[in-house]
């Protein structure tokens, strides 16, 4: 299979769902929930989009980085790449079950597998879709990263129980999920975290623990006190809150207060290998791609999921041949004009 046959399968399969434009720029599908649009205006979306558009690369060819090395170690696992598979939830409610939460939790996982990296799994208003990824990960011994929505901490706690039984390599919690009202009404109550809270669910497990949706550099500071071993900077795909920036706008800002304290990951809008750069640029250890794989997952299940980041990784390694950079630690902002 091709892409193209991969991308023409998914089109029909998310058809109006998601449109398989050929620019995923959120123009398309503004304000469509259900569905793979940003909330409101799609603004968030679109600016995700628009600010690595903005960036430009320094081309350079004089140099002895004619062979890349992309391997990226996490919590003493290597990956082929620092290119990971996003927690996305819900699948089935956003695409009328076009693509199942089993079909996306099993493509996400065995197609990351294969690419020699990991999935994030994820956890949504009902029960179930985080008991698709959380079994997923049982059956095949897979290692992955789950994800907890900011539920009460007794039950976040019970989640990363599960988590922990499942092998997981670390848990997150999305805590941008705050105000998502589908959880309310299906009487899973979600809200902010206050720093004391935090606390308590990162020593309530031996596992790294995450946040994920820190869009500020005051929050990422906090999330350095508290003891996280992580974050994501993430506005969640621009689902959550409009008119917020881009990631790439803040990653700088929040990368230079913790990033030597802790992993800085970061996600939205990525489409590309030279995205990628951009945001190791930036100040990002790491990638999270999403929409790009529910593509991938839609077209071609597993292989489809493998194929998507295959195409990444590659462009990735050809953008820091072009670039002068000979592995991950010379990916500086100097990389970028």
């Amino acid at each position: 299979m091709d892409l193209k046959t991969l991308r023409s399968k998914a089109k029909e399969k998310l058809t109006p769902y998601c449109r398989v434009c050929r620019e995923c720029n959120g123009e398309q599908c503004a304000g469509e929930m259900p569905g793979l649009g940003g909330t409101g205006s799609g603004s968030s979306f679109k600016n995700n989009v628009k600010a690595l558009a903005a960036l430009k690369l320094n081309l350079r060819t004089i140099h002895s980085a004619a062979d890349p090395d992309l391997e990226f170690s996490l919590f003493g696992k290597t990956l082929s790449a620092p290119i990971m598979t996003a927690p996305i939830t819900a699948v089935g409610m956003q695409t009328n079950n076009q693509l199942t939460d089993r079909e996306w939790a099993e493509a996400a996982i065995l197609g990351s597998r294969e690419a020699g990296t990991l999935a994030w799994t994820g956890d949504g208003p009902d029960p179930l879709h985080f008991q698709a990824g959380i079994e997923v990960l049982e059956k095949t011994g897979i290692q992955g990263i789950p994800v907890i929505k900011p539920r009460e901490n007794k039950v976040i706690l019970e989640y990363i129980t599960r988590a922990e039984k499942a092998g997981a390599l670390a848990v997150a919690i999305d805590i941008d999920a705050a105000g998502i009202i589908n959880f309310k009404l299906r009487g899973q109550p979600v809200g902010p975290k206050t720093p004391s809270e935090l606390q308590e669910i990162i020593a309530g497990t031996s596992l790294p623990v995450i946040l994920k949706g820190i869009m500020t550099a005051e929050e990422a500071a906090l999330a350095a006190e508290v003891g996280a071993a992580g974050i994501v900077v993430s506005n969640h795909g621009g689902r959550v809150l409009d008119h917020t920036p881009g990631t790439a706008e803040v990653l700088p800002e929040i990368a230079s207060q913790v990033g030597s304290r802790m992993l800085v990951f970061a996600d939205g809008g990525i489409r590309t290998g030279e995205d990628i750069l951009k945001m190791l640029a930036l100040g990002a250890d790491a990638v999270l791609i999403g929409r790009p794989l529910i593509i991938g997952a839609a077209g071609g299940g597993a292989e489809g999921v493998a194929m998507i980041l295959q195409k990444l990784k590659s462009e990735l390694k050809v953008a820091m041949i072009l670039t002068g950079c000979s592995s991950l630690k010379e990916i500086t902002n100097g990389v970028l004009r």
